[in-house]
């Protein structure tokens, strides 16, 4: 059955906001029920005889869970790598008019989204992103008739919308040819996102409308704008979209009712406000741009030594994992100031446990913390400080006394590697 998910993040200069972001998984959706009628496959890698090797860094799903972080990711999620066709709509109300063109609105996300999942995937995903109509789509009733609050997955009042969008689209549009649908609603519609963030994503949904002979299944709706008023909305708003278009791909969210407590500014699931920043190294294989070879899995006892290479560059082995169980382990990567991440200030070995037994928006990831309670060490708006500094330098050791891990840098290479020692009994 759809679920709903409540959507808590605490922007550092507006104050506390609260929205929603629904994430309805249809647990026994198959790839052919996706968006597009075109070949689909899971996201992400899938296990074979010569990769045996990874088998015990591959924590799998459990049922029930809502976007769990296991491997692989179920079908009836959008593809993540090749070429992703984006269909884009914007809409406009009778009593909420849009302002300027609907190639405006348009424009606030793109290219800089096509951008970041090109930098974000190191080419592997192409995100083309259509708009077949460059008008705006006028609903048929104001938008306080559809009662769009924080909702639920399709509930009536969004059922509804969608189907008036498909009748006023249907005759320009072949839903069937896209792999996912992105909703820019008119920014006058509603309240501001200061106030309450109602953009929302259905996601692997296959009880979702239909049109064109296909559910609506993976449609991300954006409302208002995420304008911090510190001037760089511009360079920064429009990271709304690739983080709700994460859930399409099948990434939970990584906030919880505490904020960006958990993971900060590590991953664009969790903090999606200000300075740009990129996924984990967890979510890049998850989503398959990164290959089984650039993963180290550390699953046998005694001491391994791995050199990871930035996660920002392509090439070399960008991820070790430290398995603890079929369900959860550490991982270790190497965070640095390039590609999309730009607010990094403490470049080094950052450690993260994952769970796949917890639901998005509950803490399925976990930043290991190198200097806990200094406050950070950046000060860019909207970023969550504490966790800015989280980063393991060469000398210094993360330890999990209670499963008798350690992870130790020993030292920083000329090229911009780490070194690190996994230990584990």
């Amino acid at each position: 059955m759809p679920q709903t998910r409540h959507r808590i993040r605490t922007p550092r200069r507006a104050g506390a906001y609260i929205g929603l972001t629904v994430l309805a998984l249809g647990i026994t959706a198959t790839a052919s029920t996706g968006i597009s009628s075109r070949s689909h496959s899971a996201a992400g890698p899938v296990a074979t005889s010569a990769e045996s090797a990874l088998a015990p860094c591959r924590i799998t799903g459990a049922m029930g869970v809502q976007m769990s972080e296991g491997l692989p990711t179920p079908p009836g999620y959008s593809r993540s790598t090749g070429e992703v066709r984006a269909l884009n709509l914007m809409i406009d109300f009778p009593d909420a008019k849009g302002e300027g063109t609907a190639l405006d609105r348009m424009a606030e996300f793109f290219p800089q989204t096509s951008d970041w999942f090109r930098t974000s995937s190191y080419g592997r995903l192409t995100y083309r992103a259509e708009a077949p109509i460059r008008t705006w789509l006028r609903m048929p009733m104001p938008f306080a008739a559809y009662g769009i609050g924080r909702g639920s997955a399709y509930e009536p009042g969004y059922r509804q919308l969608v189907e008036h969008i498909v009748k006023a689209a249907d005759a320009e549009v072949d839903f069937s040819r896209y792999d996912l649908i992105n909703v820019l609603v008119t920014p006058n519609a509603g309240p501001s996102a200061l106030d309450t963030v109602l953009s929302v994503t259905f996601s692997g949904n296959a009880e979702a409308p239909m049109a064109d002979g296909v559910p609506l299944a993976n449609t991300s709706f954006v409302y208002s704008r995420q304008d911090d008023g510190s001037g760089t909305y511009r360079e920064t708003g429009f990271r709304v979209l690739p983080h709700e278009n994460g859930h399409v791909f099948g990434l939970p969210d990584l906030y919880t009712s505490d904020g960006g407590g958990s993971v900060g500014h590590w991953d664009i699931m969790s903090e999606d406000w200000g300075a740009n920043n990129d996924l984990l190294g967890w979510h890049k294989w998850k989503l398959g741009w990164l290959d089984s070879s650039q993963i180290s899995c550390a699953s046998k006892s005694g001491v391994s030594d791995h050199t990871l290479t930035p996660l920002a560059v392509e090439g070399g082995t960008k991820l070790a994992f430290v398995p603890l169980s079929d369900t959860a382990g550490y991982a270790v990567e190497v965070r640095t100031q390039a590609g999309n991440d730009e607010a990094v200030c403490k470049p080094g070995v950052l450690i993260y446990k994952v769970d796949s037994q917890v639901d998005t928006g509950r803490g399925p990831v976990a930043v290991s913390d190198s200097a806990v309670g200094s406050g950070g060490c950046t000060r860019r708006p909207n970023v969550h400080g504490e966790l800015s500094d989280a980063p393991f330098r060469p000398g210094e050791t993360f330890t999990d006394e209670q499963n008798g891990i350690s992870v130790s840098v020993v030292g920083e290479l000329r090229n911009g590697s780490f070194q690190v020692r996994i230990t584990r009994p």
